[in-house]
């Protein structure tokens, strides 16, 4: 098997080098793939400043049919570098997007999302014509239906200050620093934030997981994938971007290893609260008692709970303690020990170690 050119900048055609990697090989692959978007005309600002726009030959194509060729081959490149277990992102506008959508659901994958995402900062609609493009769309896609897939559903929480990662993002584009300039001039016009693939990356791998990008550009992929201790592979033809996004990855500094381990709760075994009984840490007759306001409930023999009126899991009647806001019962339950007070999830966790070994 051919050695996979690992956190390097490959360049040329991307079907052609995407072909020549081993077969599932990668855990991933994100792709910024050419628009198809050409101005007519040009565009000024009020000042009568010129609009950088997207006029670079990579991004022309002379009919519709021809742009769904390119699109399919490529995405049948990708498919078979990736992984039975990989998933794929794509990104695109309202140019290419259901283009793009349709061919990959043509070939064999399966959507599992469409990601919005919205710019703080987007460019304003000059000509007044028709209102402002404030958002591109990223579809996420499983490479077989049904194959287990990485997605770490807790990180994105955490992220989200413990709520549950939307499928609109709202992420600035790039500006200031992090915009790459050679010569006083953008490096490339459709450099993606940061913040985007940060996102991306530690949602769907894991730390030394493979990340391919097939049109690699200004290198974000590759950077935060260092940054974040996944390994990369780029595909990119031109020259210049090539160069640009070698020294931008260069001055990357991997995280720590210790800041890159993430504990997904949905890889331990599960644990109903019923299962506390059987095993004898809690007993029928026991009391729980209710974080917010000290209520107590009843442990029943069943693993429901009663409290007043309301009987049920712990789930449903810590909801209707909070007038039906969403909660974990595991985090707002009590149970008494010796006087004190502790979190029943530390009992299904002493459970899960049991059951682990």
């Amino acid at each position: 098997m051919p050695t996979l050119p690992l956190n390097q900048i490959l360049q040329g055609d991307c079907v052609e080098i995407l072909n020549s990697l081993p077969e599932k090989s990668v855990d991933l692959v994100f792709a910024d793939p050419p628009y198809n978007l050409q101005l007519q005309n040009d565009l000024y600002r009020p000042n009568l400043s010129k609009v950088d726009a997207v006029d670079d030959n990579w991004d022309k194509f002379s009919s519709f049919s021809k742009y769904d060729e390119f699109t399919s081959n490529w995405l049948r490149a990708a498919k078979r570098a990736l992984k039975d277990t990989g998933t794929i992102w794509v990104i695109g506008s309202y140019h290419n997007i259901y283009r793009v959508g349709a061919v990959m659901q043509d070939i064999g994958f399966w959507i599992l999302n469409d990601v919005v995402w919205l710019k703080t900062n987007p460019m304003p609609n000059f000509r007044g014509v028709r209102f402002t493009n404030a958002h591109e769309t990223m579809l996420w896609a499983q490479k077989e239906k049904g194959a287990k897939y990485t997605f770490n559903h807790n990180a994105m929480k955490a992220l989200n200050d413990d709520l549950q990662m939307r499928s609109d993002w709202l992420i600035p584009l790039v500006t200031g620093k992090e915009r790459l300039k050679t010569n006083g001039t953008k490096a490339h016009p459709t450099q993606k934030p940061e913040a985007l693939l940060y996102r991306i990356l530690l949602s769907s791998t894991n730390p030394g997981d493979i990340v391919l990008d097939p049109f690699f550009g200004s290198g974000t992929t590759g950077a935060v994938a260092k940054k974040l201790g996944r390994k990369f592979i780029g595909v990119e033809r031109e020259k210049k971007y090539i160069k640009a996004a070698q020294k931008r990855i260069d001055a990357v500094e991997q995280l720590p290893a210790e800041a890159l381990e993430l504990s997904e709760r949905r890889n331990q075994p599960r644990v109903p609260f019923g299962a506390l009984l059987e095993n004898g840490l809690l007993k029928a007759g026991e009391s729980l008692y209710f974080q917010k306001n000290g209520k107590q409930a009843k442990i029943l023999s069943n693993g429901h709970i009663q409290c007043g009126k309301v009987t049920g899991s712990i789930h449903t009647v810590a909801r209707s303690l909070l007038d039906g806001a969403p909660v974990n019962g595991w985090e707002v339950w009590y149970y008494k020990k010796g006087g004190e007070k502790l979190s029943i999830n530390t009992l299904r966790e002493q459970l899960r170690s049991i059951m682990e070994k």
